[in-house]
């Protein structure tokens, strides 16, 4: 028996399909680690550097919209910051979309010491449906989304509203740090956020096309949405959704990383697990909605968009493949080609470019979080814990959101602390 199962084993390694799948799943992670490393450097030395445009006087106006589901423990920090904007104009509104708790009390009670008012929904009909309802009772040409955990810096919108001096910019994403760390499950999350988000953003604007606005902070003109349309309550990632919808329009994105918050992150697996499988099927709901997107040469800025997602889609499954089949000869007694990917040279390769790329974005973002170095001591948990992980959440819930149709309307489902 184990004399047959070697020698399907052996069959299988020297399969042309098993050494493209093997070189692929060790040549495209070092190889995206090269171009974000570059790419998002270049941005850094280039744009990063330059100083802040004034404002203009006067000041646009800005309306502060904040979504809140069940934000009783976090809600009141997210004012109290929003009331110590450096900025001269603008109003808060707080869409409480159909909450259990004190949300809306707590709220009634800061609407007495600043601009804030309060939209009470008494049904809970998700985020994207919350931001729509709020958007006819803003006053401001400019909107700042944000989520109801986080903590805005007083000049976020000294940095962002400059951007909207250009006609052609619809949205600009800010730099969401994670505030809660003490644990290695947050450490980790905390590395991401820096030294794999915030440095694709960096990258894919040089690509003059970015994947996606952060949904926890990100600033937002009228005339923008109102040209592509609303939120749409079916898509699991509303904030992905539309940032295609304006590229595809040819408005301009950016990113802004000197606007900084500071957010919640899920505190467990199990809540981490909800936040990327939400995640994962908006992705994929996003390639599916905008699959003519390759074949329209007017939209040739999003292809390294579109196709990066693709390849990276791929390679999880790729990584699930290798892994799996390299456990099963592990446990038979087979040696595969390729080995095991620690500690041989494709293993060491694969993991020495991901640490390169980390530390290259702790780098980039130490002074915005001047704590972020502290977190390498644990990265080297990252391609180790973290890339499977992410992997498995990917590769079960892509083809799911690939085939199943998804309600008319995306419900909250997630506690505090998943942000966007």
């Amino acid at each position: 028996m184990m004399q047959a199962i070697h020698a399907i084993l052996h069959w299988i390694d020297h399969t042309t399909i098993y050494r493209i799948l093997l070189y692929f799943y060790g040549i495209y992670p070092v190889f995206m680690a090269c171009i974000w490393v570059v790419l998002s450097l270049f941005f850094f030395l280039r744009r990063e550097r330059e100083e802040d445009v004034e404002l203009e006087t006067p000041a646009p106006f800005v309306s502060v919209i904040v979504a809140a589901f069940n934000e009783e423990l976090a809600i009141g920090s997210t004012l109290e910051a929003l009331l110590k904007l450096n900025y001269p104009s603008y109003e808060v509104i707080v869409i409480d979309d159909g909450s259990t708790d004190r949300t809306s009390e707590i709220v009634r009670e800061y609407s007495h010491r600043g601009p804030i008012r309060l939209l009470k929904k008494e049904v809970n009909e998700g985020k994207a449906m919350a931001l729509n309802d709020a958007l006819p009772i803003c006053r401001g040409e400019i909107f700042l989304l944000i989520d109801a955990d986080i903590a805005v810096t007083p000049d976020i919108l000294l940095h962002m509203v400059p951007h909207f001096r250009s006609g052609r910019v619809a949205a600009v994403t800010g730099n969401p740090r994670v505030a809660n760390r003490g644990s290695l499950l947050k450490v980790l999350q905390a590395i991401e956020f820096s030294s794999i988000i915030s440095m694709q953003r960096r990258a894919q604007r040089i690509w003059g096309r970015v994947m996606t606005v952060s949904g926890a902070v990100f600033a937002l003109r009228r005339s923008a949405i109102l040209d592509v349309g609303p939120f749409l309550p079916s898509m699991a990632t509303e904030d992905i959704d539309l940032t295609w919808r304006l590229q595809m329009r040819f408005w301009d994105v950016r990113y802004e990383p000197r606007a900084v918050v500071w957010m919640q992150v899920p505190p467990n697996l199990r809540e981490l697990w909800k936040q990327r499988r939400r995640w994962a099927r908006g992705l994929a709901q996003v390639l599916k909605r905008y699959r003519r997107v390759p074949t329209k040469w007017v939209w040739r800025r999003l292809w390294p968009v579109f196709y990066e997602s693709i390849v990276s889609i791929l390679w999880a499954y790729t990584f699930l493949f290798i892994t799996a089949y390299w456990a099963i000869c592990m446990v038979v007694g087979y040696s595969p080609y390729g080995a095991s990917p620690i500690p041989n040279y494709w293993g060491m390769l694969i993991a020495t470019a991901c640490l390169v790329q980390l530390a290259m974005g702790a780098f980039e973002d130490r002074k915005y979080d001047s704590n972020i170095r502290l977190c390498l001591v644990e990265a080297i948990y990252y391609p180790l814990i973290y890339w499977t992980l992410m992997s498995m959440i990917t590769g079960i819930y892509t083809i799911e959101a690939l085939f199943r149709k998804p309600p008319a309307i995306q419900r909250w489902k997630i506690a505090r602390g998943a942000a966007a």
